[in-house]
Parts: structure tokens; C-alpha cells; sequence
């Protein structure tokens, strides 16, 4: 085993993948607003099995940023960052491939190696990097999907554990990144307000959706390996969750930020055939790499119960989806209705209570919606929302982010190794033992039966359209 990696910054960036579409559409770029934001100052070394040179990967990594937000809006960063381009072309099957690297990374102490490869790879390169003790002080950011089941999650972990402590482990999820990911956390803890009513007796249902108006865009093949439960429930939503459901850390540090969210997991409850509705979009079966009999769903709602002493008995709806109605992410969180009231009309329980609305996409924003009373004699009102617009011009992208921290050592944003393996848990039955895929139209919010999934408690919260997003 590894020795634990000392908390500094490490002192050369090598990321395997260098000539692939993740490299080209998002390292890159990333690694340009580093070096542009004073982030960046180490060789930066790019592996792959390509027959290219260090000028071909240069070439890639100016047109990368030349096709990305602003472009090249600094020729400085750009004219420093490729300065500090190196390449390594080799077979990650070869020793000789292993020690080209060692070679250019020189007196280097404490490398972040950045796992921009299929999941396949990861024994391979781990192994080639053990082998020439370049995994000595050295840290690892490991791209998901972290396996696709509980086994193979497993599996992946016993490989990564043989050459690195957990501490010395990033498992990247750019979903993690986004700045209105990070905003629910810092706005529950951050304002007492809240915490005396974030829990089963004041909150009656939480649901989060996160909706795409397009469809898999040629990426049939991809999806058919996957589907919506794996690419986006069991991690993106999973971890949505947790920062929702999480009780107060009890000291700062991203440790135990990560024990609190581990303990959500452990105490979600499994999922059955029940608690899922699946469904696939109309013309799915068309796309290439798709199988005509294809029943991978394009659409996943579930329902899941957290047990604990917080949650017990307030259901969490999740949903996801390609080809509906709008692209939008939201999370509602739903208060219970008034015990007892003066006025009928804040009794009516077909109506919508109190809510919190955390708006992660197109655009941020927090909405609390409060009942109004309307002008007039009679004591009558109506739902009126307080919004809080969270964008800002000066965000960094989650990559940008999420790569600084890992040079930083900074685990807060990343996902441990148990709680990715307790989330697989909570799925592992059903993605086996499942009801088949409902078709439902593009254009619409899914199947119908997923109203029936959450109706016991309340409706589906569509996201609406905003001003200049629709």
C-alpha cells in the first residue's frame, strides 16, 4: 500500500487521454483557466497511444481553447500554458510507456495523475504507475462512471486501493463542480433560519429533477451501456441528495463533509421494482448503436425513502429524462401544510404549500414561496415566490474547479470510495429486477405513470421556462 499523501500542492499535472474528445472538449480548456488565473505553473503532461508529438498536442490544446467559451482572450496564459506542455506517446501495456513518464517527470515529488480513459484502463495505468513507483506521494483523479454496478465498483476500488490511499484518491464528477451544486450546501448551513425545519416533521416531499430537451445526439452506443438510472440517478441525483439530506458536519473539513453524506447513503433505503418507473422515448429504437429491442431507459422516476431519525417517512422524488418538455435542473422542497388555520384556502391540500426552489439550470436561483394575501375584503391569497438570482459572470467552470482542488489536495468536492460503493447498494436490486420501459412522446414530461408514482404525496413541480431560456 501507498504511503498517505502529504497535503500540498503537487508539482506536475499528467493526465492520460491527452488526445481524446474529454481532453479536447473539457481538460484543456480548464487547464488554460488555471494558468490564466494564476492556478497553473507546473509541467503539465499529456500521455496517450496516438503516434503523435509534443507539437501535435500543443496544436490540440490551442484549438481546443480557440473552440471553447471566450476562446483565446488572453495570449499570455496561452503562450505559458503551452510552455508547459510535455508529451509522452506510448502503449499503456508497455513498461517502456511507464518510463518514458518517470524520464519527464524528472525530480518531480508529488504528481497528480489525471485518468482521462475508459474505466477498462484503469488497472492497466494504476498498474504501469505502481510499477515504476510513480504512485509514491502521488494523487489520482479517477473520471466516472465509478463501475457500473456494486461488484464492479468493487472491483475498480480493489484495483485503485492496491496502488493509492483513499486520501490520495479524487473521483471526479463535474456535476459536483457547478456553482449551484455547491450553493445548496453553503445556503443550508449557512443560514439558521432553515435547520430548525429541515426535517420529517416540518418537509412533507423533496423531488429534483433534471430535464433535457434533446435526445442521446449519436450517442446511442454510449447510452445503451448506461441508461438514465446509471448516468444520471445512482451519481448525479444521488449526490443532490445527500447534500440536502445531510445532518450538520461536526467540525469543518471536507472530511466531514463526506462522513455526513456517507451516512445518508448507509441509511437509504433499497430500491424495489416499486419505486421506479422507467420509459424511453419515442424514436429511441432509431438511433444508431441502438438495438431495435432496446429496453434501456432514456427516463428513470423513483421514489426513495432516506431512514433516519431526520427523514423518516418523507419521500424523495427523483426523475431524469432525454426528449422532454425543457433542459432544466430544479430541486423543490416541499413544507407541510398548516395544522390548523384561520383561513380555508391555506388549507386546501390540493394546492401547493410552502416550498424552498433551488433552480440549478439554465440559469441559478433560490426561490421561497410564502402565501399572499390578495387585495380585496375577503381573507383570501395566492402563492407569490422570493427570488434570488445566484448567477454570476466571474464563475470558474466545475473542471476548472474541480482540477484545482485535486492539485490542492482538497477532497470536499469529490466522492469516497464509500459512498460510491453505498450508493450502488441502493440500486444494485433494480437494475436488474425492474418493470419494463413505458414509450412516452418527445416533447412531453415522460410517462404518465410517473404521476402515479408521487401522487400519494404531491404533483411533479415542472420547471418552468424562464425569460431568454426557453
Amino acid at each position: 500500500m501507498a504511503r498517505p499523501v502529504h497535503h500540498k500542492t503537487s508539482n506536475a499535472f499528467v493526465f492520460f487521454g491527452a488526445t481524446g474528445d474529454l481532453a479536447r472538449k473539457m481538460i484543456f480548456p480548464s487547464l488554460y483557466q488555471m494558468v490564466k488565473h494564476g492556478n497553473l505553473t507546473v509541467p503539465i503532461i499529456g500521455v496517450a497511444h496516438s503516434d503523435w508529438g509534443l507539437d501535435d498536442l500543443k496544436k490540440r490544446a490551442h484549438d481546443a481553447v480557440s473552440a471553447s467559451g471566450d476562446g483565446i482572450d488572453d495570449q499570455g496564459a496561452m503562450d505559458t500554458l503551452l510552455g508547459l506542455l510535455r508529451y509522452v506517446d506510448g502503449d499503456y501495456n508497455e513498461d517502456s510507456t511507464f518510463e518514458q513518464l518517470r524520464e519527464a517527470l524528472g525530480d518531480t515529488t508529488h504528481a497528480t495523475h489525471y485518468l482521462a480513459i475508459p474505466p477498462t484502463l484503469f488497472g492497466t495505468v494504476v498498474g504501469g504507475l505502481k510499477k515504476q513507483g510513480l504512485n509514491e506521494n502521488a494523487r489520482v483523479v479517477v473520471e466516472k462512471p465509478f463501475g457500473r454496478d456494486l461488484t464492479s465498483a468493487l472491483e475498480l476500488d480493489a484495483v485503485i486501493s492496491d496502488a493509492f490511499p483513499e486520501d490520495s484518491v479524487f473521483r471526479i464528477d463535474h456535476f459536483l463542480g457547478k456553482e449551484e451544486i455547491m450553493n445548496l450546501l453553503y445556503f443550508r448551513f449557512a443560514n439558521a433560519m432553515f435547520e430548525p425545519l429541515w426535517n420529517r416533521d416540518h418537509i412533507a416531499s423533496v423531488q429534483i429533477t433534471v430535464a433535457e430537451d434533446f435526445g442521446v445526439q449519436g450517442r446511442g452506443s454510449f447510452y445503451e451501456s448506461a441508461g438514465a438510472l446509471r448516468d444520471v440517478i445512482e451519481n448525479h441525483l444521488f449526490q443532490i441528495v445527500a447534500l440536502l439530506a445531510m445532518d450538520a458536519p461536526p467540525y469543518q473539513g471536507y472530511g466531514a463533509v463526506q462522513s455526513a453524506k456517507v451516512d445518508v447513503f448507509k441509511a437509504m433505503r433499497k430500491l424495489t421494482r416499486d419505486d421506479i418507473v422507467r420509459g424511453q422515448f419515442v424514436g429511441y429504437r432509431d438511433e444508431p448503436g441502438v438495438a431495435p429491442d432496446s429496453d434501456v431507459e432514456t427516463y428513470a422516476a423513483v421514489r426513495l425513502w432516506i431512514d433516519s431519525w431526520r427523514w423518516a417517512g418523507v419521500p424523495f422524488y427523483l426523475r431524469t429524462g432525454k426528449g422532454l418538455a425543457r433542459t432544466a435542473g430544479e430541486v423543490v422542497v416541499e413544507f407541510k401544510h398548516p395544522p390548523q388555520s384561520l383561513f380555508d384556502d391555506a388549507l386546501d391540500t390540493l394546492q401547493r404549500g410552502n416550498y424552498v426552489r433551488f433552480r440549478l439550470s439554465p440559469v441559478s436561483e433560490i426561490a421561497i414561496s410564502a402565501r399572499v394575501k390578495t387585495p380585496g375584503e375577503e381573507f383570501v391569497g395566492e402563492p407569490e415566490e422570493l427570488v434570488l438570482h445566484t448567477e454570476s459572470p466571474e464563475e470558474r467552470s466545475p473542471y476548472e474547479r474541480l482540477l484545482t482542488d485535486a492539485m490542492n489536495g482538497d477532497g470536499a468536492l469529490f466522492t469516497r470510495e464509500e459512498s460510491v460503493e453505498a450508493a450502488w447498494e441502493v440500486v444494485d436490486d433494480i437494475l436488474t429486477d425492474r418493470p419494463k420501459c413505458i414509450p412516452y412522446e418527445q416533447g412531453s414530461w415522460g410517462p404518465l405513470q410517473a404521476d402515479a408514482l408521487i401522487a400519494e404525496h404531491t404533483h411533479w413541480h415542472n420547471p418552468q421556462a424562464l425569460h431568454g431560456h426557453e
